[in-house]
């Protein structure tokens, strides 16, 4: 067998030395699967799911991952972490336990159950921390091949980096754009769409990808016959294999039991993807997976005894001692007390995380029952409440939720005494101090924060022109191309035709295809490569053509992007910009507004609805000086339309969270935003010739929404609201209304009954008589407010029907 060729020259105490630490690194993996589950089973830990039988082929891939390369992979690499430094024995327990600290769980804080792992991009004040110094994984997420997306823009970022050097201008990211993307998935994963879409763009845009594909023959309980053609992947996919005079993947297969060999495969791929930009599959056949799928199951169940047997035979980490015991690398007593030694090692490690864990909340507790015990001394209810001290001891692993729960209790009997302020005010600052544990970072944590971006209104003068709007998104793109070399934009023709309304026209010819390109029809990997170019510090705005198309993304937008710094505790970002357009047009599947659909999926990211294409060019410029995701729908209806073009394109913004009156009125508040906006406008015009004077405003920023309140203000003159959009009835009016009336404290000042106006809940009809009869129209919003006012005064306003 041949040896691994991991040096330039090893000698036999060398190669001895390297074999002897990879055997350790696998045995304290398995070791630690291996507690890991009876800690779930014992009910320290909710649920297990862990990486043994895929110990060895992950250590062969260890060995060719360098500096600068991201992992984007699946919740069973837990011994490629462990290799490559980023995973100790005690922060593998701290994350199956959910601590929720990310300095003892550096994966997510404990916000991700075990087997989810990251490393950390950025510093604590939310600043990129040189990438190209460390070995980097990005968060993973649980949803099957959700991973892979992301994993196409990590990759394709090098090639950027290596086509376009000076997008890198603070030299944190890229050493020539050399960095390799390594992608980990099972094999019944890959039969998701997902899986495909992603393989067949890497193969396309021929980026450094590695894919690993670890094979146990099982998805959960269910065989590979039933998961793949020909039960094989590699097989399928041979169309994908490069030639000579064509692009493609070159596929490798290899034993998952085999550690030469594994090596020899792992080394050769990395130098083709490094080297040559091109991908590689590597199908790790004849894996294990001892404990089966998760601590939810036995796979005793429907595994044949044969297989078993097998299964115990082929264990990678049997195979692999055994391997070394033949080659003459250590004894089989030496490993034996190395086994016992590294068993130890781990239950040390996962008592230390147990005490690190359950510690501070033992004192959280006692700092309780003191404050408990002073009033329960000073109490006429003093039995019961003794009797919440005396269970509150008693719990021998308590959580917060016990302690929690307890003082709230207590709290309601000594409602009336005098006490009382002091037990609520520690409940307050205990939640004030546990609270951010679990619910901080769902946006940046840095000084570039939306809130700090200053406003800049467009200026214009006497020689300012009116002109279609669609020019003011393309000048206004041509200027921030200029502005900033790392950004980019792509997908469905947007490059080579300037996009379908022409807002990037000619843009390609002057910035190349590297920066303005056109992308296949398929928006999940569009935003995947955004999610991973983003995570690798280049601007990218990724392109979805029509809003109603976003819906094949929304799952990597709401699962992946934006909860990325959430599921990280602040130590990753993707500031991705993600571009699209719609509301009215024609038709069920270009004129659809499904935003309470969006607004409640993606929460962490920013949706914006400029009415028009200035206020959607100062959202472009705003986010570029801020580092947080965001969604752009510009009115699909809006770019043949006249504005006057600005003189300092490229620098004005639109604040981001905050609503613009664009109307003054005495008696109704109106909120609406993107095309129903002009609806709103042309009523009001109408409704002034009656005698009602509306007032509007424009919300555009959905998430955030009016962080100045402004539209409680205009309620406190007006007293009355309605809130006008095209979505189906209950969905972003909804979310508006709360957001005004509870939220804001609006319901204070209403005189009437707060209305909205929504469209039909049918998606629109098709032609213009399916818009009028779909969604609201001028007459729509003109009874609407009148009805509202003839309720107010019915003689001044008789009632229309």
């Amino acid at each position: 067998m041949s040896q691994p060729t991991t040096k330039k020259t090893l000698t036999f105490e060398d190669f001895k030395e390297e074999i002897f630490n990879d055997y350790k690194i696998a045995r304290i993996s398995r070791e630690c699967s291996l507690l890991g589950r009876k800690e779930v089973l014992t009910g320290k830990a909710k649920f297990g799911i862990f990486g043994d039988g895929k110990e060895i082929p992950q250590l062969a891939m260890a060995k060719a991952f360098k500096n600068g390369d991201f992992r984007s992979g699946y919740y069973r690499d837990q011994t490629f972490m462990m290799s490559i430094g980023a995973l100790n024995i005690q922060q593998f327990f701290a994350g199956l336990y959910g601590h929720a600290d990310i300095n003892e769980d550096p994966m997510s804080g404990g916000r991700q159950m075990g087997g989810h792992f990251a490393t950390h991009s950025l510093d604590e004040n939310g600043n990129w921390k040189n990438l190209t110094q460390q070995k980097n994984s990005s968060a993973d997420i649980s949803p099957t091949a959700g991973q892979m997306p992301r994993l196409l823009g990590l990759a394709q970022a090098s090639k950027v980096f290596r086509e376009f050097p000076q997008s890198d201008k603070n030299n944190l990211f890229t050493v020539n754009g050399n960095e390799v993307a390594w992608g980990t998935i099972g094999n019944a994963s890959t039969s998701e769409g997902l899986f495909f879409e992603t393989i067949n763009a890497a193969g396309v845009l021929q980026v450094p990808m590695v894919m690993s594909v670890w094979d146990d023959m099982y998805g959960i309980s269910v065989h590979a016959r039933f998961q793949t053609t020909k039960e094989s992947i590699s097989e399928i996919l041979k169309g994908f294999q490069k030639t000579e005079n064509s692009n493609g993947f070159e596929i490798f297969t290899v034993k998952g039991w085999d550690y030469p060999t594994l090596v020899e495969t792992y080394t050769k791929a990395a130098e083709i993807a490094r080297n040559q930009h091109v991908p590689v599959l590597i199908h790790v056949q004849e894996l294990t997976q001892p404990q089966g799928h998760s601590t939810s199951g036995s796979h005793e169940r429907y595994k044949s005894a044969e297989r078993l047997a097998w299964e115990t035979e082929f264990d990678c980490l049997t195979q692999f001692r055994n391997w070394i015991i033949e080659n003459n690398i250590l004894t089989t007593e030496e490993l034996d007390v190395l086994d016992a030694d590294l068993k130890k090692q781990v239950l040390d490690g996962k008592k230390a995380a147990w005490s690190a864990y359950l510690d501070p909340i033992k004192a959280e507790r006692e700092e309780l029952i003191q404050v408990l015990n002073s009033i329960a001394s000073q109490s006429s209810n003093k039995v019961f409440i003794e009797k919440f001290i005396s269970e509150l001891n008693a719990i021998k692993e308590p959580i917060r939720k016990d302690i929690l729960s307890a003082a709230r209790k207590v709290l309601r009997l000594i409602v009336n005494e005098s006490t009382k302020q002091t037990l609520a005010d520690w409940i307050t600052n205990y939640t004030n101090k546990i609270q951010p544990k679990y619910s901080s970072n769902l946006y940046s944590s840095s000084n570039l924060v939306v809130e700090n971006v200053e406003q800049v209104q467009p200026l214009y003068d006497d020689s300012s022109e009116d002109v279609d709007a669609r020019l003011i998104i393309r000048d206004n793109f041509d200027k921030i191309f200029e502005t900033y070399p790392e950004t980019l934009i792509f997908g469905e023709d947007s490059g080579n035709i300037g996009d379908v309304n022409q807002g990037l026209e000619g843009l390609q010819a002057k910035f190349g295809e590297t920066r303005i390109s056109d992308a296949g029809i398929r928006e999940a990997s569009i935003l995947g490569q955004g999610i991973g170019m983003a995570m690798r510090g280049l601007r990218p705005i990724a392109e979805i053509q029509y809003l109603d198309y976003l819906l094949y993304a929304i799952q990597i937008m709401s699962d992946d992007l934006a909860t990325l710094q959430y599921r990280t505790a602040g130590r990753q970002k993707a500031p991705l910009i993600v571009r699209t357009r719609g509301h009215r047009l024609e038709g069920i599947w270009h004129s659809g507004s499904p935003m309470g659909m969006i607004i409640n999926a993606i929460r962490g990211m920013h949706v914006l609805v400029p009415r028009n294409m200035t206020k959607a060019a100062g959202f472009y410029n705003a986010l570029l000086k801020s580092d947080e995701p965001a969604l752009v729908i510009e009115c699909l209806n809006g770019y043949r339309l006249k504005e006057k073009m600005p003189l300092n394109l490229g620098e004005f913004t639109t604040p981001i969270g905050e609503v613009e009156t664009i109307k003054q009125g005495a008696d109704i508040t109106v909120i609406s935003y993107g095309s129903t906006i002009r609806i709103v406008e042309q009523a009001a015009k109408e409704l002034l010739e009656v005698g009602i004077d509306v007032e509007i405003i424009d919300a555009q920023s959905l998430l955030p929404f009016d962080i100045k309140h402004d539209s409680v203000k205009s309620l406190q003159k007006t007293n009355r609201l309605l809130v006008v959009d095209e979505d189906v009835p209950g969905g972003a009016s909804a979310y508006l209304l709360q957001q005004i009336i509870e939220v804001q404290g609006g319901f204070k000042y209403l005189d009437s009954e707060p209305q909205t106006l929504a469209a039909k809940a049918h998606r629109p009809s098709y032609g213009t008589d399916g818009d009028y009869f779909s969604k609201p129209s001028v007459e729509d919003v003109f009874e609407k407010i009148y009805s509202i006012m003839n309720e107010v005064n019915p003689i001044k306003y008789p009632s229309l029907y």
